[in-house]
């Protein structure tokens, strides 16, 4: 057999991150996401596969309203501080906000222009502004409560404005009037929902007096009252041509329900129940009415809470129903084909927004596709992972499941085991999903559950009552409607203290547990005989699995260590420390080479055995991960914890090793093309390939050697003409580095100049994380002017001293002017040092005067020799000008 390749990078592909807490939520007008209130932010999701493309941090405190416009450009929303905000969804920045509100802003719509925008506040008042500017076009006052929905109505031509009240009131407000033109009064509770038919002159309102209210807007009477017998949370119209309209009529019409085309209105009703249902307004009769509820229902003591649906609303271009449950759910419904009679609504997706603390979680199949999920609840969540959608819930536990497993069984059906605080075990299968067994025997929460690897015939159980239970399932028949009840074979008290994971061996002949104890043990099976104690570990045992290839064991604990122990002999053979706190799961890898391992300190560690290094170390958790799955095909991780987030990680380390060799080879290619210019003399182009490649040393060779043959200036200016922001940035860098040092200034202050020279200064600055650069710039460009400063200054000296020591020739009268006008530029900055030159000037030439009438006097050669004392006498005098300054 091959060695297996060791894995050296895993990478984070996907992610499951709660994006609702419950409260108002936006669907955008072609249905491609979702714009959902989490707490304090705004998320949003991607409808399809429950991705959040971008969270907007609105500082506004909990979101209380949300709205979009009708072209999805703008979206508004409000929260607890009674801000009001516009964001610009291209560009997620806020381009506006206001208050207008005494108290939270509880309802908020559009005008199907985009130019209004209505609000509904706790202050009972009813707003309506500019988008554009800003301002109040509108002040409504008349409701008694809380004014809890709003809506504009439909056809943008009618100018009317529906509010809904605690008051048990709807009232009609005529935005041209500016008045309150209706108010209808009918319901005896809170309104929680309004629509407008189709035709725009049928206003529905639904309430939790259990009630839907029918109003005509002609003369704005009471058309109909149809009782639903549940607390109503939302009512939608059903739209001529619409998959709902078109599918139901067709059914009634085959089932004779239908005798003729009538005007009767179609609408959906949600509410508490958790139940979707159909009416029609002619007769006020339900057409359909789901016969269960897909809504997880829980199985707290309070039973009285408020379950159900929270709200409901059509999804545009035919795309169905989406309805939002109490527990943070997104269900999407379509019409299912219907068999002669039978015409139902087919549950298509369910996005979960809010998943609670992962407690444990398995891939369900070999393939990877479906991954088994336990958190805080009494249900087992099944997500299909290339949708990230939860494909169905199995309930049936009456208090929170603790711990799963997964197995396929010898006749191929896929099966999930569950041990949960109600001190049971429950064996489900995937296919039908539902409850096929049921073991009941435990004194204490099953908190560890481990199927068979090679017969799958029986499954272990450990509990807090420190008892370990081997349970025979092979009796299990496929036509069972009703579980079973499973019994188990043998029992043994094992652990002093709670039981938190148990293994079976690949061969199932033995069975290893993990305590609170800090032991481990392992067992023969199917007797449960103790065959070896692992005692060593300071704390509780977490995890426990036994390798793939090997006769050994591998513990993860609370003392922050993984260790792996001989059967053998109950030996320690290693130990890994790394984790800063406690080691909550740990799996093998790459056939028991490598093992995977996760902590309460949100970390997740990969790890070689034979060389105890940890190789990789991945911070993708904010809280404790309790969850981990390896996928047996690909060994992909899954990994979850506290902190709600469910994350998928695959192995990464042929790509990257693929991805390396291509730069590498695009690399040598690249360099190839460099020598190739240099040998062209293609300055440029090398300069543009060296900045590519990001070869500063080879760029500051280019840069001097055009220094040097003096043709830099129109090579270097066609260089950095070529050159983009991040180019120039990166240039910066190279050139601050090579101004801190002596000999390579010189060509980073020539290369600075013409960079100066091309981009102008407003430019320069726009440039991100420039003005760091130029901070680092200015003061050893000053240093380096000092030193020229003062090495100019000290040739003057020199000349001086070599001029009147008589070593040098002395100059001509041309040289002394040409001197005398650069000198005088150099100085023209320095008024008073000028003056103080000139009268010196003066002085010295005064002196000079008898020295030189001597000499004359003592010289008796020709005219030839008295012109040359004349111009030694000159050049004297300037020398001692010169040296003027040296003294300031």
């Amino acid at each position: 057999m091959a060695s297996a390749t060791l894995k050296k990078n895993y990478r984070c592909s996907q992610s499951l991150q709660q994006f609702y807490s419950g409260g108002p939520f936006v669907v955008s007008s072609d249905g491609s996401f979702i714009a959902c209130a989490c707490g304090e932010s705004i998320k949003i999701v991607d409808s399809s596969n429950a991705s959040t493309k971008f969270t907007i941090e609105a500082e506004s405190g909990t979101i209380t309203a949300l709205a979009l416009s009708p072209n999805d450009k703008l979206l508004f929303s409000a929260g607890h501080s009674r801000q009001i905000k516009v964001w610009d969804l291209d560009t997620f920045k806020c381009l506006r906000s206001w208050k207008g509100h005494d108290g939270p802003v509880m309802g908020m719509a559009c005008h199907g222009s985009g130019g209004l925008l209505a609000t509904s506040g706790a202050d009972r008042k009813v707003l309506v502004w500019d988008v554009d500017g800003g301002f109040c076009t509108h002040y409504f006052k008349g409701h008694k409560g809380v004014v809890t929905s709003i809506m504009f109505h439909p056809d943008v031509n009618k100018s009317l404005l529906f509010s809904g009240s605690d008051d048990t009131a709807v009232r009609v407000w005529d935005l041209l009037a500016k008045k309150c033109v209706a108010v209808l009064e009918k319901h005896f509770s809170a309104v929680s929902s309004m629509a407008v038919s189709e035709d725009g002159w049928t206003l529905l309102s639904a309430g939790r007096d259990k009630v839907v209210n029918l109003w005509d807007l002609h003369d704005y009477r009471c058309k109909s009252t149809i009782p639903t017998y549940e607390v109503l949370e939302a009512v939608c119209i059903v739209y001529s041509g619409s998959q709902f309209a078109s599918s139901l009529g067709a059914f009634l019409q085959q089932s004779g329900k239908k005798k003729s085309r009538s005007t009767g209105i179609y609408f959906i009703t949600a509410g508490e129940r958790g139940i979707v249902r159909i009416w029609t307004s002619e007769g006020a009769v339900c057409l359909y009415e789901q016969k269960s509820s897909d809504v997880t229902v829980s199985s707290a003591e309070d039973e009285d809470s408020t379950r159900g649906f929270t709200s409901a609303v059509m999804l545009p271009l035919d795309q169905g129903l989406l309805c939002v449950t109490a527990d943070q759910q997104f269900l999407f419904y379509s019409p299912a084909e219907y068999l002669e009679e039978k015409w139902s609504l087919k549950l298509t997706k369910r996005l979960v927004g809010f998943n609670d603390e992962i407690v444990d979680m398995k891939f369900l199949d070999e393939e990877e596709q479906y991954l088994a999920v336990a958190t805080n609840l009494e249900q087992v969540r099944v997500y299909d992972l290339s949708s990230m959608s939860c494909s169905y819930v199995l309930a049936g536990h009456t208090d929170t499941i603790l711990c799963l497993d997964t197995s396929m069984s010898s006749n191929g059906r896929r099966l999930i085991l569950t041990g949960s605080k109600d001190n049971s075990v429950r064996l489900w299968e995937s296919q039908r999903r539902c409850c096929i067994g049921l073991g009941i025997g435990h004194m204490g929460a099953v908190g560890a559950v481990a199927f068979s690897k090679k017969c799958r015939d029986f499954f272990v159980s450990g509990s807090s009552d420190r008892t370990i239970k081997v349970w025979n399932f092979d009796g299990l028949s496929d036509d069972i409607e009703e579980p079973i009840s499973l019994k188990a074979k043998a029992v043994v008290a094992a652990h002093d203290k709670d039981i938190n994971s148990l293994a079976v061996a690949p061969n199932d002949s033995l069975v290893c547990s993990g305590s609170q104890d800090r032991t481990a043990c392992v067992w023969r099976l199917p007797e449960l005989v103790l065959v070896v104690k692992f005692t060593g570990h300071k704390r509780g045992i977490w995890c426990v699995e036994f390798s793939p290839v090997d006769q050994c064991v591998i513990t993860a604990s609370g003392d922050k260590t993984v260790k792996i122990w001989a059967i053998a002999d109950g030996s320690c053979l290693k130990t890994f420390e790394g984790h800063t706190s406690s080691v909550l799961r740990a799996s093998f890898l790459t056939r028991g080479t490598q093992f995977v391992s996760c902590g309460a300190d949100g970390l997740v560690k990969l790890w070689t055995i034979k060389t105890n290094e940890c190789i990789a170390t991945y911070d993708q958790h904010e809280d404790k991960v309790w969850a981990l799955a390896v996928g047996k095909k690909t060994e992909m991780l899954a990994t979850g914890g506290s902190d709600a987030v469910i994350n998928l990680w695959h192995d990464s380390t042929a790509a990257e090793k693929e991805e390396a060799f291509r730069k590498e080879e695009e690399g040598v290619l690249r360099g190839q093309e460099l020598e190739n210019a240099l040998l062209d003399a293609e300055y440029t182009k090398a300069i543009q390939i060296a900045l590519e490649l990001r070869r500063p040393r080879k760029l500051f060779e280019l840069f001097s050697e055009l220094c040097r043959k003096g043709e830099a200036g129109d090579h270097i200016d066609k260089a950095l003409h070529a050159l983009g922001k991040e180019e120039f940035l990166l240039l910066f860098e190279y050139i601050r580095e090579w101004n801190t040092k002596p000999k390579l200034c010189h060509v980073a202050q020539s290369v600075l100049f013409r960079a100066f020279n091309i981009l102008p200064p407003t430019e320069i600055i726009e440039i991100k994380g420039i003005s760091e650069l130029l901070e680092g710039l200015i003061p050893y460009s000053q240093r380096h002017f000092s030193r020229i400063d003062r090495l100019i200054r000290s040739t003057f000296l020199l000349d001086y001293t070599l001029l009147r020591m008589s070593v040098i020739e002395p100059a001509t009268q041309d040289d002394l002017k040409t001197k005398s006008l650069l000198h005088s530029e150099k100085n023209m900055e320095d008024a008073p040092l000028t003056d103080n030159a000139e009268e010196d000037q003066k002085q010295v030439s005064e002196e000079q005067k008898p020295k030189a009438s001597g000499k004359k006097r003592k010289s008796h050669k020709s005219g030839d020799h008295s012109r040359s004392h004349k111009k030694v006498k000159d050049s004297s005098t300037h020398a001692n000008t010169a040296a003027v300054p040296l003294q300031a």
